[in-house]
């Protein structure tokens, strides 16, 4: 079943247009990733998705429902939730109070439950939870990212980056983590992500966005084994 789908989708930063009729839908279950070079307008599709800034033209479609024009808040509570690029965590406010703002749009009555399963996904939140978030390294700021964004339950989570900045060992424990947050926690996942080698490992398809059109679509490791993915994506092969 189709959880989203994004048709024809045009979006506009003033005269620049930044999405150029992109096409692209992702199931239920899946981990589906976008990768492509800097600028190539990733994050722009991530944040049209939650409507900021709206699609110019086309159709962005949610559980069946046609979200286009739906302001943000709607869009979250319809059940989609994104940990943005950068983190963007409150900086002043403990781990325990930033996991409390990706709770304001889920039943009051799953709290105590949803905290416990972030707390075992994470378990150094759980040591730092009454810590200002601000002074976590990055690695654990990306780990209350992704946090706060499962406190909304989402049915759909959009991860921006989230290996951005961060060290190996790091990266390959945040990337573990979002295969078990698909494969135990049943949700679908929609990865932005420019560190392409991991990306396309994890996901069981994958599309490449080059200047706001998608240009190629395919199964994750084929598209890893594509001699111009390679080439363009993973430093000729290394």
């Amino acid at each position: 079943m189709t959880v989203l789908a994004v048709r024809g989708v045009h979006t506009f930063y003033g005269n620049i247009e930044a999405l150029k009729g992109v096409d692209l839908e992702v199931a239920a279950g899946e981990i589906v990733t976008l990768i492509g070079a800097n600028g190539a307008g990733k994050s722009t599709l991530l944040m049209t998705i939650c409507g900021q800034p709206a699609a110019t033209r086309g159709q962005i479609v949610f559980d069946g429902d046609d979200i286009t024009r739906q302001p943000t808040h709607e869009i979250v509570a319809r059940g989609i939730a994104q940990s943005p690029e950068g983190r963007r965590i409150f900086p002043r406010m403990s781990v325990l109070e930033n996991l409390m703002m990706g709770a304001t749009t889920a039943p009051s009555q799953h709290f105590a439950d949803d905290l416990d399963r972030v707390f075992t996904l994470f378990p150094i939140l759980k040591e730092r939870r009454q810590q200002r978030g601000g002074t976590l390294s990055g690695g654990e700021q990306q780990m209350l990212a992704i946090g706060r964004a499962l406190m909304s339950r989402p049915r759909l989570l959009l991860l921006d980056e989230p290996s951005l900045g961060l060290a190996p060992m790091v990266v390959k424990q945040i990337f573990q983590t979002i295969r078990e947050i698909n494969r135990m926690e049943g949700v679908t996942i929609f990865l932005v992500e420019q560190n392409a080698y991991h990306a396309l490992r994890l996901a069981h398809r994958g599309y490449v966005l080059v200047n706001g059109r998608v240009t190629m679509t395919g199964g994750g490791r084929d598209l890893l084994a594509n001699a111009e993915i390679r080439a363009a994506y993973l430093e000729g092969g290394h």
